[in-house]
């Protein structure tokens, strides 16, 4: 099972991480996508855009009419969040056109710490 891990991580730590694996050549485990905050993940994973992604997991390329029909949607919305989702990297551009979430289990994940 390919997996992603949407999270919440400090900036800093992200690119700590990024340089290891850089220099190891030897990423751990599942894919991992970061926000510098709970409220900007919040902000890109809206209601429509999570039901989206749950449609499009594990479901290789598909069209954005697919994409459209799977959800129950108007194409032009969808195609909206599909782009926020691209701009944000969680979704990708499919080879021949359409789009693509290339994993088949997603995780989120962060931790809320007091004050």
């Amino acid at each position: 099972m390919k997996a992603v891990v949407l999270e919440v991580r400090d900036p800093a730590d992200l690119m700590a991480e990024f340089t290891r694996v850089w220099q190891t050549e030897a990423p751990q485990g599942d894919a991992h996508i970061g926000f510098a905050t709970p409220e900007l993940l919040w902000k890109v994973l809206t209601a429509k855009r999570w039901q989206l992604l749950r449609a499009l997991c594990g479901a290789g390329p598909v069209s954005m009419r697919e994409a459209a029909r799977r959800v129950g949607r108007d194409v032009k919305a969808v195609h909206a969040d599909a782009v926020a989702l691209r701009n944000a990297g969680v979704l990708e551009t499919a080879p021949g056109g359409g789009i693509e979430f290339p994993f088949d289990a997603i995780k989120v994940q962060f931790l809320l710490r007091a004050a």
